[in-house]
């Protein structure tokens, strides 16, 4: 049976894969859907859902167990390369050559793909136009930001003009200025040219300007329609609720999210809380939890139906469980009267180039401190500073009462680094892992073995599991597990929710949030915005200089002072502000004659 207005037709998929532990792993697990061509398609769903995988037997990359799959009206199982002939597909991974530039990449896929050359001018100069990309011609693609890279991998994807536009997470590792120009390049495809584009994404308010989304988890397919319609099912379920004077809304938040028979979700949001209420609890038992708290009903959304529908899904041994830490209401340890980080007149440079230019701030202990920034913003080449893992060309920096120009290694001994990308031993185990790390660290003997012990049970990890083969989101927890084995004071997080989905952004913030009430303190980067309100204080930089500090509000109250909304002004859209209106600045600055 046909439809002619599907260009992606599939009938009782299933896809299965052996697995470590001799169970058979069910990627796709009996999938049947349509995608209409001419629109901008999403599919959602955790780390191991089975998007990629699906994404890959449309592109005919991979061959299914069984069922019927038909893209653009061919058998993809029978027909492989008819349907690669006319898609163009994006991994997570786009293998750019880092050593060409951004033109001799763009030539390079255009003859992978024998794109004709009295096509390539016309169809290079709207690429380069819509992505910004044409003053940068010659520089090699390993130079880029990780932003311009995205958007090069996107250029070289569509060399050619596909009939349909496979995506795959495009915008991990993006920051907010980046994904939303890659936003627009995508709506601008489906408008102009009535491209067909199926996306997945871990970003929810990406998966709301789609047409159609698709929510997956563990290989099935829990749900599909307009976001509008979708987010219908939290309808009557989402308060927000004011955090007590004086305590952080991430305390609040931890304490809700732990009554997950009550509560199905709780994130932080301009020192309130937002929840869902679990639709089987008990009224009085909610109101019992909150207390003397008053909370007030709010809009429902895409992502409040997405993390009810996975909430309700998940199997008690499933793969988005998650460590339960015990959490109070009481202030976090701390001791202001002694910074643990202070920075002076910070300054990096690479020969000519300045990374980072005459920044100060301090961090007292137990504070939750983000660093934000867009791609090439100088904010990874700070952090290295901060972990004495690269040094200042001048200024001063002082960590736990230590000089880094002179006891960095004393330093080092006392913090924890969790890197962006997954830095363990692929091919051992979890406990094989945390036994070489800890040994690194330090620890010798019983003291070792306790400390392996304990950590694994307080994250929740299987000790045999081989790790290279672990989901993202346990990765993760194996990382910063590792991170944690000698008990750090200060604890480095660069990007570590990078390309994880949001139950498993939960997870990971309910262990930071026990950390900080402990007295760790937490210096940590992020392009997730959502993420910066669970910080005490957040310094937002561009081009190597420091264009916000303060808290939160501080910082959303900085993007718009006379409009300035509590309730209404998101993280995201402050950040996208500060960075423009930074940029306007100096610009204005170098234009003789031009007033600030």
């Amino acid at each position: 049976m046909r439809d002619s207005d599907a260009i992606v037709l599939a009938q009782q998929l299933r896809k299965v894969f052996d697995s470590p532990t001799g169970e058979p792993l069910h990627a796709i697990d009996d999938i049947s859907l349509t995608v209409r061509r001419g629109r901008l398609t999403a599919l959602v769903g955790p780390d191991g859902a089975g998007k990629t995988t699906l994404l890959r037997m449309a592109a005919g990359l991979l061959r299914p167990d069984s069922g019927s799959l038909h893209v653009l009206d061919i058998d993809v199982v029978a027909h492989p390369q008819a349907v690669q002939d006319r898609i163009s597909y994006m991994p997570q991974r786009f293998g750019l050559y880092e050593d060409l530039g951004v033109q001799e990449n763009l030539d390079l896929y255009a003859d992978l793909h024998g794109v004709p050359r009295d096509v390539r001018r016309e169809r290079f100069a709207r690429l380069l136009e819509m992505t910004d990309l044409a003053r940068f011609t010659d520089r090699p693609a390993g130079k880029l930001s990780g932003g311009m890279k995205q958007k090069l991998g996107l250029a070289c994807t569509l060399v050619r003009s596909p009939d349909l536009l496979l995506l795959d997470e495009p915008s991990v590792g993006v920051d907010p200025l980046s994904r939303r120009e890659l936003w627009k390049i995508l709506q601008q495809l489906v408008e102009d040219e009535q491209l067909s584009v199926i996306v997945s994404t871990a970003y929810m308010d990406e998966a709301e300007r789609c047409a159609q989304v698709y929510v997956m988890n563990q290989g099935k397919l829990l749900a599909e329609g307009e976001p509008a319609a979708l987010a219908e099912r939290a309808r009557g379920l989402t308060f927000v609720v004011p955090a007590p004077q004086g305590t952080p809304a991430r305390d609040l938040q931890a304490r809700l999210i732990d009554a997950d028979a009550l509560i199905i979700d709780a994130v932080p949001k301009g020192g309130a809380v937002r929840f869902i209420r679990d639709p089987e609890a008990d009224a009085q038992a909610v109101d019992a939890l909150l207390g003397d708290l008053d909370p007030q009903s709010r809009p429902e959304e895409l992502e409040d139906a997405f993390m009810m529908m996975l909430r309700l899904h998940q199997d008690d041994d499933g793969a988005v469980a998650h460590p339960h830490v015990a959490a109070s209401l009481s202030p976090a340890k701390t001791d202001n009267d002694k910074p643990v980080i202070v920075v002076r007149d910070l300054v990096r440079k690479f020969g000519d180039f300045t990374a980072v230019s005459h920044i100060s701030f301090d961090v007292a202990r137990g504070e939750i401190f983000g660093l934000l920034g867009p791609n090439g913003a100088g904010k990874t080449t700070t952090f290295r500073m901060l972990c004495g893992l690269l040094p200042a060309s001048s200024g001063h920096l002082d960590v736990l009462g230590l000089d880094l120009r002179t006891a960095r290694a004393q330093a080092r001994a006392r913090i924890g680094y969790v890197s962006q990308k997954f830095a363990l031993y692929e091919n051992l185990s979890v406990r094989e892992n945390l036994a070489f790390f800890g040994g690194a660290y330090g620890l010798r003997g019983q003291r070792l073995q306790q400390r392996v012990a304990a950590t694994i049970e307080q994250f929740g990890l299987a000790p045999k599991a081989i790790s290279g083969l672990l989901p993202g989101g346990y990765k993760q927890r194996l990382a910063m597990a590792a991170g944690l084995l000698h008990e750090p004071e200060i604890l480095f997080l660069d990007e570590p929710t990078s390309g994880i989905d949001p139950l498993a952004r939960r997870a990971f913030w309910r262990t930071i949030t026990a950390l900080a009430q402990d007295g760790v303190t937490i210096i940590i980067t992020t392009h997730f915005m959502e993420e910066a309100e669970y910080c005490d204080r957040i310094a937002i930089q561009d081009a190597g200089k420091m264009l916000a500090l303060g808290t939160p509000r501080e910082v959303r109250q900085q993007a718009d002072p006379v409009r300035y909304d509590e309730a209404g002004t998101d993280m995201n859209s402050a950040f996208i502000a500060i960075v423009e209106q930074g940029r306007a600045r100096a610009t204005n600055s170098s234009v003789p004659g031009a007033t600030a």
